[in-house]
């Protein structure tokens, strides 16, 4: 339980890709529970760094459907779409470290490459774990195609980013202490050409400014707090506790998703349910 002596800070970070549905009250319900009980803080973030995916109608829907379920948040809401430059700073920190290298391979031409000396993969959480990935390539050719502008992926150096980072463990309100294990991940991708971030790295910058102190998500997302954890300490970030919950599924036990319209806030909202029937359904 959040020790009331400390100021609760979470926070409700969706992408505006679709409507919102039961698994995202659950979890905006839960993050905003802690913090009201706590006293402290509520906060929303949109992650709409895949500007390919991402609507603005989205966002004011999303915003629509917090505020019928009751929620309140601070202001101004953060978008990641309008902070690049926050990520590109963490990007150099971790690049004046020499922790960062271009991939100029597509996964296509790393799987053929599998074979080749110095090459080692694993199987990791989102797939196979690319390690070294660097020196598949000369130094010449990647100095090459970066100057002919050819698209590239940033990746971390995942070895040389442990042997500097040293162990490190992290705080699961529902699992305890975590010793933080990144390696499956492999060189993890943290930027590309055209979008100076990712997922991972974004979280993570983002969470510390914003002063998160309790990061509640789906469990879904365990793993990734791994890389979050390394992210951290490598960046002097402090590292919030974390609870990752349950995921909702229907009667069948498929985990709601986007594309289930029926079970969307707003369709709920619409076949006259109220807030207080929500909260039921999920278990609140």
């Amino acid at each position: 339980m959040p020790d009331r002596s400390e100021t609760v800070v979470s926070r409700f970070a969706p992408s505006p890709t679709g409507l919102l549905h039961l698994g995202h009250a659950y979890s905006a319900m839960l993050a905003y529970d802690a913090a009201h009980a706590a006293g402290g803080r509520f906060v929303l973030r949109i992650e709409d760094i895949d500007s390919g995916r991402c609507r603005a109608e989205f966002v004011d829907a999303l915003e629509q459907d917090l505020a019928w379920l009751g929620l309140d948040w601070e202001r101004p809401v953060r978008r990641q779409s309008e902070h690049m430059d926050d990520y590109r700073a963490a990007l150099d920190r971790l690049q004046a470290m020499d922790l960062l290298y271009p991939c100029f391979l597509s996964r296509r031409e790393l799987d053929a490459a599998l074979s080749a000396p110095h090459f080692r993969a694993m199987r990791g959480p989102e797939g196979p774990a690319v390690v070294d990935a660097d020196r598949l390539l000369p130094a010449a050719e990647r100095a090459a195609r970066m100057a002919a502008g050819e698209p590239y992926a940033l990746r971390l150096r995942m070895a040389a980013a442990l042997a500097l980072a040293g162990p490190l463990t992290w705080q699961d309100e529902g699992h305890g202490t975590q010793a933080a294990d990144p390696a499956a991940f492999g060189d993890v991708v943290l930027a590309r050409k055209d979008i100076p971030t990712s997922y991972h790295l974004a979280v993570t910058v983002d969470d510390a400014l914003q002063g998160i102190t309790l990061v509640v998500r789906g469990e879904d997302l365990f793993q990734a707090t791994h890389v979050h954890r390394l992210l951290q300490a490598l960046l002097g970030l402090p590292t919030p506790r974390y609870r990752h919950h349950r995921l909702l599924t229907d009667s069948e036990g498929r985990r709601y998703a986007k594309r289930d319209r029926a079970l969307t806030l707003r369709a709920l909202r619409e076949a006259g349910r109220t807030p207080a029937d929500v909260r039921a359904i999920v278990g609140l």
